[in-house]
């Protein structure tokens, strides 16, 4: 007997989709099915993913995107209703992070990080939200009422860390703002949940595993690994699919049981 999650038909928004886990988020999601609106502000790289995702049969399309900037993402996702369909997913996964003690940090690392990992992906949310609960009162076209919001928030929200303390502040928040949602949007169809990842492999860390810090950090993990980008691809298709309509506010840990 097999198992099958298929996500045709529905359209797609990955924020932060230019590398790591939003490219993979991506090319997973097109795999499953579903049109992909892949979004940045590197959009050369985006170019490269959707070069890449077309190849392999999917359906892929490029947004020039800004977090913190409100101008852009209210254009953006409109643009992406207009060229694409109604947004039915939004996998809200923008994130940014600086490594310092916290005596150490700025005004200006403090807005950095907070000013995307969580005022930025909140009114991405709230804007894509917005169209879908129009569509799920009736007062908006769509064909598909209600909507899937994943947030990647991270297991630093659930357990801080040395030396990323605002960092696990602003994933924390992340964490409070899905259940906000979810409290206020499941009533209509709208599952809101997130996926909190652990160390996952990725070309921007990927030569710290290999460094003799990197090394000990590996050597305190559970299982003494790292995740890989597609570990979480079972998890995030669930998610996006029909068969979630009963998981709404969940906060999954994807960690290897580092937050045990």
């Amino acid at each position: 007997m097999s198992y099958n999650i298929d996500l045709s038909g529905r359209v797609a928004l990955i924020t932060g989709a230019s590398s790591g886990l939003g490219a993979q988020f991506a090319r997973t999601l097109s795999a499953a099915g579903a049109a992909v609106v892949l979004a940045s502000r590197r959009v050369e790289k985006l170019k490269e993913l959707r070069a890449q995702i077309d190849g392999e049969g999917g359906d892929a399309h490029v947004l020039e995107l800004d977090v913190t900037d409100q101008a852009s993402i209210k254009s953006a996702v409109a643009h992406a209703e207009t060229e694409v369909g109604s947004i039915d997913i939004l996998i809200n996964n923008s994130g940014v992070s600086t490594t310092q003690r916290l005596q150490d940090v700025t005004e200006e690392d403090f807005d950095f990080i907070f000013d995307t990992n969580i005022k930025g992906a909140f009114f991405v949310a709230q804007e894509v939200g917005k169209r879908m609960l129009a569509r799920s009162q009736g007062s908006a076209p769509g064909s598909f009422t209600g909507g899937r919001i994943i947030n990647v928030a991270s297991a630093a929200g659930l357990r801080v860390l040395p030396k990323i303390g605002v960092y696990a502040m602003s994933k924390a928040a992340m964490i409070q703002m899905t259940r906000a949602m979810a409290l206020e949007w499941g009533k209509f169809g709208i599952n809101v949940n997130a996926i909190c990842p652990g160390y996952i492999d990725t070309e921007i860390n990927h030569r710290h595993w290999q460094t003799e810090a990197g090394q000990r950090l590996v050597q305190m993990l559970p299982r003494k690994r790292v995740g890989q980008p597609q570990d979480l691809d079972a998890l995030l298709v669930m998610l996006c699919s029909d068969q979630s309509h009963f998981i709404n506010g969940a906060v999954i840990s994807a960690d290897d049981g580092f937050g045990i």
